[in-house]
């Protein structure tokens, strides 16, 4: 119970920032929006076609204000609900492994589904709700009421943003406090109830892992269906009117959610986990049952929803497009994010070389732990980058700017059963915790980090994903964003886009040295407090006094909602400056430089963060005679491994899961605000 009053304590309070920025950014959507037009309540000349006439700015601007709005309520819920799900599962973990690993497994594993399937149905319901709403209003202009409903992305996004950022400080201040001064220089277990900072580590992993990593994910699926639609409506979809096909991005969804309660059976039902080594090859059987039954679910779909042949709006011509191939643009993003979930699963399982290899580099130190740790990064961005380059040009062979954003869509569509392997593992993390703090036998202990183990790599697979769909989705916005600015070409040998190129490509490196310096910041005061504990409550250390947990709390807490503000505040002023002051080109430049830039940097981080955690839990572990060499815990080579680990713990936790929400959200945000740039953008070229 004390974990769930911490969590929800800190997400309330994280909230209440949040929702001042909430009703201030809607204001500003309202005000520059409304002013394109003067706040004329005149209907206007369509934008893509001069001789219909459309609903007035002033109505883009209330209605995305609104939708705006929408997005931000439901990511929170989405990030509050799953919080919930997971603490009260943490417990009941516990309990189920005293009767055996297979018991815990699956209710660890139902949990997470729950959650899932929770985020992937709030975020349908509620969009398909706002578009037959706002249709009440705009009637036949349907050019303006998908061009309002993308401001339902930009909400998710900007929610999920100070999610992420603030929960990943909060827990990796806990997670790095914890583990440097409890292993490394005192030398007791990990969730030892005598370390004051074992509460806010656990805390952290539902506020930081579930909660932030519920809207991040949400927020993805809100972009792709967002642009996908923006994209539809000025294509023949939109242009006859036809409904179905205009909703193609939901009814992909909508059979998503069928296909992972299906595929959900199989890891609970259908099979049952009876020895530890079963636990990981369960988990991955989900992702290609789930991606296999897709690919069926996605023809049916296409088959009846999509007209035979059809046309989509591509840079100022309509290209003809037939079925099958809008078929293959969300197949090959379904099957380029099952390759990236492989590719992370290998370079960051303790099951394979390049993991082993960086847990054998601790014979000599943690300097070179850290060496391979971050050569092996750097090396696993290159088959994931090849997938997503071969999913954009297959795509957009087929259907232009449309095709990426449904082979984005497609990439996300297996999301409730993403969601559900990524939760499994902050909650079976915690029931370790608990079993730890409780006093219960070594041998739950043993079930609960076999558990943990595997979610570990389920997780970083679950981070590939998002990062490898927001590339698409950033792509796609991207697109739509050039689009609706006129922009007919982005010719990066024009010094106002290759000023922004150059710019942007830089920002993801900005952004992480402010999220990794916040995440400093704050455990070097929680490595403090917990010394001084350690050091001046008699008995603590021979386990006869309490340790003060609260204080260690409120410094996880004060420290993640005054840093998450500048990186929050940096992102979502970029795009607004630029476009602003130096104009559509140079905004283009930056939007393309954060793609290129942000999608590798984030492979990289979260790939080399858990190669490294994995590591630790090898050595830790001892389960071959490679690994027994290394150990036991409290080693040197353990303790090389401890210290990679909290290097590694705001790359894979913070910095790299951040990323990928910073290129969708300049990318959105810069959609939203397109019509006012385009109109009075680049005041300082206008001077000059």
């Amino acid at each position: 119970m004390q974990l769930l009053f911490c969590a929800t304590s800190f997400l309330f309070t994280e909230y209440q920032y949040v929702g001042i920025f909430m009703i201030a950014f809607a204001i500003l959507i309202f005000l520059f929006l409304g002013s394109v037009e003067g706040f004329s309540t005149k209907s206007q000349p369509c934008t893509y076609d001069k001789e219909k006439m459309c609903k007035p700015a002033l109505a883009t601007a209330i209605f995305s204000t609104v939708s705006f709005l929408l997005g931000a309520i439901t990511s929170v819920l989405s990030g509050f609900l799953g919080m919930k799900i997971a603490t009260y599962a943490n417990a009941r973990t516990t309990l189920e492994a005293r009767k055996g690993v297979g018991k815990a497994f699956i209710v660890a594993f139902r949990s997470g589904a729950v959650m899932g399937f929770l985020l992937a149905a709030n975020g349908l319901l509620v969009l398909y709700i706002a578009i037959n709403l706002f249709k009440l209003y705009y009637g036949d202009d349907w050019e303006g009421l998908f061009e309002a409903i993308t401001g339902y992305g930009l909400g998710g996004s900007s929610m999920a943003l100070f999610g992420r950022v603030g929960g990943g400080i909060y827990t990796k201040a806990a997670d790095v406090g914890a583990d440097l001064v409890g292993k490394v220089e005192r030398n007791i277990p990990e969730d030892d109830p005598r370390n004051p900072a074992v509460i806010a580590d656990n805390v952290g992993d539902n506020v930081g892992d579930i909660a932030g990593m519920g809207s991040d994910l949400f927020g993805s699926y809100a972009e792709s269906s967002c642009a996908a639609l923006v994209v539809a409506s000025i294509s023949s979809f939109g242009i006859n009117h036809d409904f179905t096909g205009m909703l193609y991005p939901l009814l992909i969804s909508s059979v998503s959610i069928l296909v992972c309660l299906i595929t959900t059976l199989f890891a609970t039902d259908l099979f049952e986990i009876k020895v530890v080594k079963e636990i990981e090859p369960a988990l991955k059987k989900q992702l290609i049952i789930s991606t296999i039954l897709m690919t069926v679910g996605i023809a049916i779909v296409t088959w009846i929803g999509v007209p035979s042949s059809f046309t989509i709006y591509n840079f100022g011509v309509q290209k003809v497009v037939k079925n099958w191939q809008l078929f293959l643009c969300v197949g090959v993003g379904l099957w380029a994010g099952l390759i990236i979930g492989f590719v992370t699963e290998y370079y960051t399982s303790n099951a394979y070389s390049p993991v082993q290899d960086v847990a054998d580099s601790c014979r000599t130190g943690a300097a070179t732990n850290v060496i391979f740790g971050l050569a092996l990064g750097y090396k696993s961005v290159i088959i994931p980058i090849f997938a997503i380059a071969i999913s954009i040009f297959v795509s957009f062979s087929f259907a232009a700017m449309y095709g990426i954003a449904v082979a984005a869509l497609g990439m996300l569509s297996t999301i409730a059963t993403g969601l559900a392997i990524d939760a499994y593992g902050p909650i079976s993390d915690n029931a370790g915790g608990i079993a730890e703090m409780a006093g219960m036998s070594h041998r739950i202990r043993e079930r609960t980090d076999a558990l943990d183990a595997a979610g570990n790599t389920t997780a970083a697979i679950g981070k590939g994903f998002a990062i490898g769909s927001a590339a698409l989705v950033s792509l796609a916005l991207f697109g739509a964003f050039v689009s609706r600015a006129a922009i007919t070409t982005v010719d990066v040998l024009t010094p106002k886009v290759f000023i922004g190129l150059i710019v942007g490509a830089m920002l993801p490196y900005w952004f992480s040295a402010m999220t990794m310096k916040s995440v400093g910041s704050a455990a070097l005061k929680m490595v403090e407090e917990v010394r001084r504990q350690f050091n001046t409550i008699p008995g603590l250390m021979e386990g006869h006094a309490k340790p003060d947990y609260a204080t260690c709390v409120k410094i996880s807490t004060d420290a993640s909602i005054k840093e998450m503000i500048p990186p929050g505040a940096l992102v979502m002023l970029t795009p607004l400056i630029v476009g602003t002051f130096f104009g559509v080109e140079t905004l283009s430049g930056v939007l393309a430089g954060a793609l290129v830039s942000g999608v590798q940097i984030a492979i990289s981080a979260s790939n080399t963060g858990g190669a490294w955690d994995n590591a630790k839990k090898y050595i830790e572990a001892g389960a071959s005679e490679h690994a027994r060499t290394l150990g036991p815990k409290g080693s040197d080579p353990h303790k090389a491994a401890v210290i990679g680990d909290t290097v590694g713990d705001p790359l894979k936790d913070t910095s790299g899961p951040s990323l990928n929400i910073l290129i969708k959200l300049m990318a959105v945000e810069s959609l939203v605000f397109a019509p006012f740039f385009a109109t009075h953008g680049g005041l300082l070229f206008k001077i000059f």
